[in-house]
């Protein structure tokens, strides 16, 4: 008598083991695959997971292209990193002011917390009216961008047919 090895010990290792193609064989059932395969207007079995999840179907919301994107810098930022930012060369001393473009620091708009300790002249696209204030109050000057009006569409006259 022979000692024949088992069919099934030579398919150990292969993916398939033996059976093809997966199909059934793949240890879940009749599902069609794994994780979220399946899924969609029509996959029964897998609708309660996706009602649960709101933003599943369609698209949602949109982005207009005329947003501003800000990003703000309080007073006490400039205050606390003052020596760094004179020796980066970002605070530039001229006269009895240091003047600073808040563009140099990655940010637009001046925001006002913090206290003001030295007289600074800013260049920014936006500003707070507490931030103009406190640094007009220490003496100094804030430059920001004009504000640009948007243009209404005059009617047309109508043509007649």
């Amino acid at each position: 008598m022979l000692n024949r090895r088992k069919k099934t010990v030579k398919f150990r290792g292969h993916h398939t083991h033996g059976y093809g193609s997966k199909k059934k064989h793949r240890g879940s059932g009749h599902q069609g695959g794994v994780g979220m395969a399946g899924t969609g207007k029509k996959g029964d079995q897998k609708k309660p997971s996706i009602w649960k999840d709101e933003k599943y179907f369609g698209r949602h919301g949109f982005i207009s292209k005329s947003r501003t994107h800000t990003k703000g810098l309080n007073i006490f930022y400039i205050e606390q990193h003052f020596d760094s930012l004179v020796a980066s060369g970002k605070l530039k001393k001229e006269g009895d002011s240091y003047s600073l473009a808040l563009k140099d620091l990655k940010a637009n708009k001046l925001l006002g917390s913090g206290a003001v300790t030295k007289k600074y002249s800013i260049k920014c696209d936006y500003a707070t009216a507490s931030a103009i204030e406190k640094i007009q109050a220490a003496g100094g000057t804030v430059t920001v961008k004009p504000k640009v009006e948007k243009k209404v569409a005059e009617e047309k006259p109508k043509k007649k047919k």
